[in-house]
Order: structure tokens, then sequence, then C-alpha cells
């Protein structure tokens, strides 16, 4: 009788997913990034500073140069179906990692339905998804604190079969 059923601590489900919008410089063009990604996502976004200074990029260290947001449950999944319909649901092997994340870009953020607004422009944007199973919270939560067995770990090979299962999508070496 045990056999028929899957045992629902083996599933993967999406713990979030992370937009990220590089500029590269700060001022006005970082806000309009952080306003495009308010726009996806409702939520408010959040401005990463630059770790050291960078001539040759024209970069100061604590410079504002990029904005990310992170989305969790059900507006994950509907953003990454749509930043996976504009990848033409096509990942490369090495865009998922040995933890069992993936991540891509895409060129122009008009391609999720965005209304393409002149006075902002076109940016390109990085999602990155992390992957989990349920029981993952043992290690992360501050009060009987354990760790989390090798089988229980989301892997690079369960990554790609949720791919391809879930979205029915195409991994190319």
């Amino acid at each position: 009788m045990a056999d028929d059923k899957e045992n629902v601590m083996r599933g993967i489900k999406i713990q979030k997913l992370v937009l990220n919008i590089c500029v590269g410089e700060s001022g006005d063009r970082l806000t309009r990034a952080a306003k495009v990604l308010e726009s996806l996502t409702d939520q408010k976004p959040v401005f990463s500073k630059a770790r050291y200074t960078v001539r040759s990029f024209g970069i100061r260290r604590n410079e504002k140069i990029a904005v990310h947001v992170t989305v969790r449950g059900k507006t994950a999944e509907e953003i990454l179906d749509k930043g996976l319909k504009v990848k033409e649901y096509e990942l490369r092997k090495r865009n998922f990692s040995a933890t069992g994340n993936f991540g891509f870009g895409i060129q122009e953020h008009i391609d999720l339905g965005l209304k393409y607004d002149p006075s902002t422009g076109i940016y390109g944007m990085d999602f990155f998804v992390v992957l989990t199973r349920p029981g993952s919270r043992v290690a992360e939560r501050r009060r009987c604190q354990s760790r989390i067995g090798n089988k229980q770990k989301v892997s690079k090979a369960d990554a790609i079969k949720w791919f391809q299962t879930k979205y029915e999508g195409l991994v190319l070496n």
C-alpha cells in the first residue's frame, strides 16, 4: 500500500527566487532599474553596494551599483515561468549548481510582459532559483538546530530532473 504513494518529504519546491539588475553605477539608471523590479514583483527592492574600487570600471567601494529583490511562494513561480518562457524553457547544464540551485539571465525586461517606457529604458536581469526539500528548516532554525543528511539535500541531478519534469524544459550541454 505504501508503494503507490510518493514520499512527500522527497518533493522539491522553490524556496526563493532572487531577481538582480546590476547597473554598474549609482544614480538615475539605478533608481529606474529599481522601478522595473518594483513593477514586476510589487515589492520594494534592495540596493547592493560595490565591495571594492575598480578604477577601470569607474566604481568605488560602497557605491550602490545593483538592485535585487527576493520573491517567495506563488509569485516566485509565476515570475520564474515568465522568465523561462523568454529562454524558451532551455537551460545549459552549467546553469545548475552542485547544491541544486540554478540561475539564468535575460537581455531585456520587456520580454517578461512589462510595457516599454522610453523614460525608463531597457534592463537585463539575472534570475536565481533556490530549491529545497521539506525539512530543510531543521538546519536553519535557532533552537534544536541539527544537520540534514545528504539524501535530503537537493543535488545537481535532482534539480535538473525537477526542471525537466515540472517545466518540461530542455537541458543543453
